[in-house]
């Protein structure tokens, strides 16, 4: 026999080995195994077994690696998918879905000593004062872990050996699997009787997932509040009754805790119990082993994790959940550059499993495909309980500032609400999605502005730790004393913008008495800091939470009444056709914190731009409203959805050679794109962020409807195009960030 192997190092090619006599029957398509390579050794996985092949003389391969097929055929079909749309090495797709820690030779099973009690036949033993107390430990327990029992017997290892010596107990090394939630004690939830809008909405998703080949895609359309979540317990149940899984993606980490929490509470026992998985980048590399495997061997059959989660081997697997659909944090920004949700629906087709996208605020890219028939619209227009939408007001900030010389902070009626909050017992959430103190050093008397050296932004000042950085490549520097500009030392140097450190400052002045918790990638570094500071925040510990977009959005808590967004049109004024759209999805779902208890709700949008559409309609939770207008600038101009985007970026840190090559890319690319018909080319231009960690980009973007045929295009133009060695091109097929 013959296998076809794909190896960990980007060839885009496949190469056959023999199987030796001593693995017949031991290699199956996704198998990992190592290969010999040249002189080296080479890990690689199995795509496909053949009779014979076109090379002769061919090496046979060294060894398995795993006890058990890691890539399923099914996963391993999704890899190739993914390579041959989003233009990369099929390497590196089939790279991507196993994680680093399940891709290395030995496996990563943490093994510990366990002490276990033994069945005594005959007369018991006389046993001392101290090994009597350690065996009634043992006898109540059964089984425990050794260091375990020495520490709860404050005793040690000899004492025990000696037990084991009397045939009392027995110590064996075993395995520990490592769970990130084991010291999480969750209460049993039943399933809450659903409201007309959420029980059709459950019935028509259940219906799908009767059908054999449909295929079937939902929009989960609800408002903040609907209830979403409970529906997809509910047919996530379904799913697991017929003895399917089920994989449920957020997008935050932030967002995970509280997610798995509710959906251990509903699956931890009963008869649908099953162990719920969690994968995402904040797990050590051993947790990260312990849950994939836990999946792969069939013992957790709901898994919820961040984007990679989409790679889960759940088998066989009945239902796929996006959650937040329309979240940017889904897009994968380095190769392969996969959008977790359109991967999903290409699994659930694959795989014959239904695919839910829930969204209070849908990209405009699904809902568009609702509208043309690609999925179902399902709709939640009212909140659970009948609670109603918070009420939004929004601050012209123009005015604030004329009143105060300079904009203020906090406006005069959120410091008020925020007073009021503060004297009833409830809780407030203040956005902000800037990090630091401010976002910008600069003097007013020359005109100098602290940039970083390496990228084309100003660096960030950072008033704790004293310093200024660049939140792109990561450059710090110190906090001059005076203006650095040489002709002119003025000592008035000021730091201008607000960022999250900032305004918990001002809050410390301003409500001396009120507890602040501040939530953004400074603060939240330790992989538990968003569980304590969510439970905290949950138990009624902090008065104010102040975050960037880790807070905005999937968060319930009851007792938040108020929600302040301060600089809510900041990202209005970005170069990007999304601009508008994401502002309006921000507020809303920002706005959807607060209002989820008994108390209605109130919300305070500070802006610049008061009267901008995407603030207007976020204010009266018009979503179609905002969409209609929103898709008819879409379509004049041919952006997504009404076609898509692959953009090409070419890097380098010589300018003028960077600009050549782009220059010449677009005459290759003109050669070959003639057949297709609506192709719109733009470009070359200096990318918006035209110099980042010190290389210059310069940017070509296409736009056509037909970008899977426009993929293996780019892939073939790609490989074989002549490019300076110092100059790199990457292709980003449906971007979601442009800069």
């Amino acid at each position: 026999m013959i296998a076809r192997v794909s190896l960990e190092i980007a060839l885009r090619k496949e190469f056959d080995y023999s199987i030796p006599p001593a693995l017949a029957g031991k290699i199956e398509v996704g198998t990992r195994v190592q290969v010999p390579f040249g002189a080296r050794k080479i890990f690689g996985t199995v795509t496909a077994l053949a009779e014979e092949s076109a090379h002769t003389n061919l090496k046979p391969i060294f060894k398995i690696i795993g006890a058990q097929t890691l890539v399923t055929p099914k996963v391993l079909q999704l890899a190739r998918w993914i390579g041959e749309y989003y233009c990369c090495a099929p390497e590196t797709a089939l790279k991507s879905v196993l994680p680093e820690a399940i891709r290395k030779e030995k496996e990563g099973w943490k093994k510990q000593l366990f002490v276990r009690a033994r069945d005594f036949a005959g007369e018991f033993p006389k046993l001392p004062k101290r090994q009597q107390e350690v065996w009634n430990i043992i006898e109540e327990r059964r089984e425990m872990l050794l260091t375990e029992l020495l520490e709860l017997a404050e005793t040690t290892a000899a004492t025990v050996r000696k037990l084991e010596d009397l045939g009392l107990v027995e110590i064996a090394s075993e395995i520990s699997e490592r769970d990130p939630y084991a010291r999480e004690h969750i209460l049993p939830t039943q399933s809450i009787t659903l409201n007309s809008a959420q029980a059709k909405a459950l019935g028509e998703i259940i219906k799908a997932m009767g059908v054999e080949n449909s295929s079937r895609t939902f929009l989960l359309h609800g408002v903040t509040g609907s209830g979403k979540t409970e529906i997809y317990l509910q047919a996530i149940a379904h799913a697991l009754e017929h003895n399917k899984g089920a994989i449920v993606l957020v997008p935050e980490i932030s967002l995970t805790p509280q997610t798995v929490e509710r959906f251990k509470a509903r699956f931890s026992s009963g008869k649908l119990q099953t162990l719920v998985a969690v994968l995402h980048s904040h797990l050590s590399a051993g947790e990260r082993h312990d849950e994939w495997h836990k999946i792969r061997q069939g013992r957790a059959r709901i898994v919820i994790g961040a984007r990679s989660a989409i790679f889960a081997p759940v088998e066989p697997l009945g239902l796929i959940i996006v959650d937040e659909e329309h979240e940017t944090s889904y897009k994968q920004e380095e190769a392969p550059r996969y959008h977790a949700r359109d991967v999903a629906i290409m699994r659930g087709q694959m795989e014959n499993a239904v695919v839910v996208l829930g969204s209070a605020t849908p990209s405009l890219e699904s809902f568009y495909n609702s509208k043309k028939g690609k999925n179902v619209l399902l709709e939640l227009p009212e909140r659970v309980d009948d609670q109603k939408m918070p009420r939004v007001r929004v601050v012209d900030m123009r005015q604030a500032a004329a009143k105060e010389k300079g904009a203020p902070i906090f406006s005069p009626q959120l410091k008020e609400a925020i007073h009021q909050r503060i004297e009833k017992g409830e809780q407030t959430i203040l956005f902000l999605n800037r990090r630091g103190y401010s976002t910008s050093l600069q003097c007013e008397k020359c005109g100098y502005v602290a940039n970083c050296p390496n990228c084309s932004i100003s660096l960030t000042y950072h008033r704790i730790e004293q310093k200024l950085a660049c939140h792109i490549c990561g450059f710090v520097d110190k906090v001059p004393q005076f203006c650095p500009n040489n002709k002119c030392k003025n000592p008035a140097i000021r730091f201008s913008g607000t960022g999250t450190q900032r305004v918990e400052e001002a809050l410390a002045k301003i409500f001396p008495n009120a507890r602040v918790r501040r939530m953004d990638s400074d603060t939240m570094r330790r992989k538990d800091d968003y569980r304590k500071t969510l439970g905290e925040f949950r138990a009624g510990k902090i008065d104010i939470l102040v975050g960037t977009q880790m807070i905005a959005k999937g968060l319930h808590f009851p007792n938040v009444t108020l929600v302040g967004i301060i600089h809510a049109d900041s990202a209005l004024h970005q170069p990007d056709f999304r601009a508008g759209e994401r502002t309006f999805q921000l507020l809303t779902q920002v706005a959807g914190r607060a209002g989820r208890g008994d108390v209605e709700g109130e919300v305070f949008v500070q802006a610049f731009a008061p009267f901008h559409p995407a603030i207007q309609y976020a204010r009266r939770h018009d979503f179609t409203g905002f969409y209609e207008q929103e898709i008819e600038f879409r379509e004049q101009l041919k952006y997504p959805p009404a076609s898509r985007v692959a953009l090409l970026t070419l890097k380098g840190r010589n300018e003028e050679k960077v600009k050549f090559s782009a220059e010449h890319l677009k005459r290759e690319l003109e050669k070959v794109l003639g057949e297709f018909k609506d192709l719109i080319l733009s470009g070359p231009a200096a990318a918006p962020l035209a110099r980042a960690e010190q290389f210059y980009r310069y940017q070509i973007m296409l736009r056509t409807r037909a970008m899977s045929k426009l993929s293996q295009t780019l892939a073939k133009i790609v490989s074989n195009i002549a490019l300076p060695d110092d100059v790199t091109l990457s292709v980003d097929i449906d971007p979601v960030n442009l800069t």
